[in-house]
C-alpha cells in the first residue's frame, strides 16, 4: 500500500485511492505511525501529539478506540498495527511512505560524490513534496511539531542539489531556485553563499555583493553575530574576482591542498580544527560531509595546512604512507581515537578520564618535540620526523595540550545545534552559533554551551 503524507493525506492500493474515513484524529495517529514506520511509538507520545500537550482525561481510551478502527479499515490491505508494551508499531511489510522515501533519497544523495547522480536523486526526492506535511489533516501546531526534521531535510536537499548543479555548470538554474528561498531564509548562510557564487558565475557580481550586505545586516540586527567564515570567504573571493569561484566540478566550500579536500579553518585553534574535522559527528545519520579524515594522506596534508608540521615533514609523511599503508592506517585510527578523546575533554571539563587520556598522548608527543626557528624568526615547537607516521598524532596531541593550558580554554563554546557540535573560541562571550552554514537559524534560540 502507498501512503502520501507530504501534502494532503492520501492512501492508495494498486494505484487506486482508499477511503480511510474522515476522522481527523485517526488519520493523525496513522500519520504519526507511518512517519516512524517499523518503530514503536508510545501511547503517551500519541496522546501528546494528538491533543498538543493538553489531553482530556479520556485520551488513553480514545487512542485505543482509534487504533481499533484503523486496524479494521486497514486489515483488507494487509496493513498491520501491532501493540507492544505501552505503544503501537506499524509493520513495514513493503508499504511505501513518501516521507520515508524522501528521507532515504536525500541521504543517498548526500553520500554520492557524482554531481549528476546527486541531482537525479534529489529531483526524485523533492518531487514527492506536494505541499505541507498532512496539509488537510494536521493543524499548524501539530505540523510544526512533526514537520521540523522534514523541513530541514528539504532545505538541505535543495542546497545539495544547488551545489551539484553548480558543479555541472548550471548556475542559472541555481539562481532561479535559490533566490526565493534566500528571501525566506536570510540567515541560512550555506544557501546564501551558494546563491552568491551562482550570481557571480552569471556575471551578476553586484547582485551577489548586495545579497551579502543584506544577509550580514540581518545576521547582525536579528542575531547579533557577524557572517561565518565561509560566507565571508565567498564575499572576499568575489571582491578579488578569484578564479576559483569560476571552477566547476567540486563543492563550493572546501580548501584544496595537494589534491586533498580539507575543511575551512573556523574554530580559531589547531586543536579545535582537529576536533572539527567531524562537524555533525553526533548526528544520525551523519550530516553530509561530516567526516573529512577519510585517509592518512588527508590527515598528513591537514597537519601541514593548519601549521602543525612543515612542508618537508608533510612530503616525508606522504612518502612513508605510500610505502607502508598498514602502519599509515593504524596511525589514522590512532588519530581518530585521540580526536574523540580530545573533543570529550574540551566539551566536559569535569571529564577527568578523557583529560588523563589526552595527557598521555601529549606526554608521548613531548619526547619527539623540537624547538626550531621559523622563517619569520620566531621559535616554534614541532614534532620531529623521528615520530614517523605517528607525527600527526603527536602534533595534534601537543596542540591539544597547549590549548588545555591556555586561558582561552575557558572561552571554548559548543554550537548548540544538535546536528553540529562544532567547537570555536569566543572571547567576546556573545556568539551563539558557530560558522557552519547550517547554523544561525532564528529558531535555534538555545545559547551555545560553554565547554
Amino acid at each position: 500500500m502507498e501512503f502520501r503524507l507530504l501534502g494532503p493525506f492520501e492512501a492508495r492500493h494498486d494505484g487506486r485511492p482508499v477511503d480511510l474515513g474522515s476522522r481527523r484524529q485517526e488519520r493523525c495517529i496513522l500519520a504519526v505511525l507511518l512517519l516512524d514506520v517499523g518503530h514503536l511509538v508510545s501511547t503517551d507520545r500519541l496522546i501528546d501529539l494528538l491533543w498538543n500537550g493538553r489531553p482530556p482525561a479520556s485520551a488513553r481510551g480514545a487512542v485505543h478506540t482509534y487504533i481499533g478502527r484503523l486496524r479494521a479499515s486497514l486489515a483488507p490491505y494487509q496493513v498491520r498495527i501491532t501493540t507492544r508494551g505501552d505503544g503501537y508499531l506499524l509493520e513495514p511489510d513493503g508499504h511505501r511512505v513518501d516521507a520515508v522515501e524522501f528521507t532515504r533519497l536525500v541521504d543517498r544523495a548526500a553520500e554520492s560524490t557524482d554531481p549528476a547522480e546527486r541531482v537525479r536523486l534529489l529531483d526524485r526526492a523533492l518531487v514527492l513534496l506536494r505541499g505541507p506535511l498532512l496539509a488537510d489533516t494536521a493543524d499548524d501546531e501539530l505540523r510544526e511539531r512533526l514537520h521540523g526534521p522534514l523541513e530541514e531535510r528539504r532545505l538541505t536537499g535543495v542546497e545539495l542539489r544547488a551545489e551539484a548543479r553548480l558543479a555541472l555548470g548550471q548556475h542559472a538554474r541555481v539562481v532561479t531556485e535559490l533566490t526565493p528561498l534566500a528571501d525566506r531564509h536570510p540567515t541560512r548562510e550555506h544557501l546564501v553563499a551558494t546563491l552568491m557564487t551562482a550570481l557571480y558565475r552569471g556575471d551578476r557580481q553586484a547582485d551577489a555583493l548586495r545579497l551579502y550586505r543584506s544577509t550580514r545586516r540581518t545576521l547582525v540586527d536579528d542575531l547579533g553575530v557577524e557572517p561565518g567564515d565561509r560566507l565571508r570567504e565567498v564575499h572576499r573571493r568575489i571582491l578579488r574576482a578569484d578564479p576559483r569561484l569560476e571552477r566547476t566540478g567540486r563543492p563550493v566550500y572546501e580548501v584544496r591542498v595537494r589534491g586533498e579536500a580539507l575543511p575551512w579553518s573556523v574554530g580559531g585553534h589547531p586543536a579545535l580544527e582537529f576536533c572539527n574535522t567531524f562537524a555533525g559527528w553526533g548526528h544520525q545519520p551523519p550530516m553530509p560531509g561530516a567526516e573529512w579524515l577519510r585517509g592518512y594522506r588527508t590527515l598528513a596534508v591537514w597537519t601541514g595546512h593548519v601549521g602543525l608540521a612543515d612542508e618537508v615533514a608533510v612530503s616525508r609523511l606522504l612518502e612513508l604512507a605510500r610505502r607502508d599503508p598498514v602502519r599509515a592506517a593504524a596511525a589514522l585510527d590512532e588519530a581518530r581515537a585521540l580526536r574523540a578523546r580530545l573533543y570529550a575533554c574540551l566539551t566536559d571539563p569535569q571529564d577527568h578520564r578523557t583529560f588523563d587520556a589526552v595527557a598521555r598522548y601529549a606526554e608521548d608527543a613531548a619526547a619527539t618535540m623540537r624547538f626550531r626557528r621559523e622563517a619569520d624568526g620566531r621559535g616554534r615547537w614541532r614534532p620531529d620526523l623521528v615520530a614517523g607516521l605517528r607525527l600527526p598524532v603527536h602534533a595534534a596531541a601537543w596542540s591539544g595540550a597547549e590549548l588545555l593550558a591556555d586561558p582561552r580554554r575557558l572561552t571554548i563554546r559548543v554550537c548548540p545545534d544538535p546536528r553540529c557540535g562544532w567547537l570555536f573560541l569566543d572571547e567576546t562571550g556573545i556568539r551563539r552559533w558557530c560558522s557552519l552554514a547550517t547554523c544561525g537559524r532564528p529558531e535555534a534560540t538555545a545559547p551555545c554551551r560553554s565547554a
